[in-house]
């Protein structure tokens, strides 16, 4: 499945490039990828930074940050997807700057991988 998706996703960035570049120009699409870019970066750095703050809290008050903790792991990922050039790494990156959508794949992974050990 990994090997896949190394495939696919750069033949799928590769077509919307040209799909994208022949409808607005080479010069427009370039600044978009830039833009997305930059753009991306100031948001992940922002919520970087809060969900730190949040980490803290958790384990200032003696608790684990697990939520925040993985939270701030798709924030990671986020920005590694936003400086990548495409515009499908830029829509999967900047969806995973909206905190519904990053609890929403928390709990999925939570219920998919975790198991229950009855004694």
């Amino acid at each position: 499945m990994l090997v896949l998706t190394f495939i696919a996703v750069p033949l799928v960035e590769i077509a919307l490039f040209i799909n994208v570049g022949g409808r607005i120009g080479l010069t427009s699409t370039l600044a978009i990828v830039v833009a997305t870019a930059f753009v991306g970066a100031a948001l992940v750095s922002r919520q970087g930074r809060g969900i730190m703050e949040d980490v803290r809290s958790e384990f200032s008050a003696g608790r684990f940050p697990g939520a925040q903790m993985a939270h701030g792991a798709m924030i990671l990922v986020s920005g590694a997807l936003l400086v990548t050039p495409g515009f499908l790494t830029d829509g999967v990156g900047f969806l995973l700057l909206v905190p519904p959508v990053r609890e929403g794949l928390r709990r999925w992974w939570l219920r998919r991988y975790t198991t229950t050990v009855g004694l």
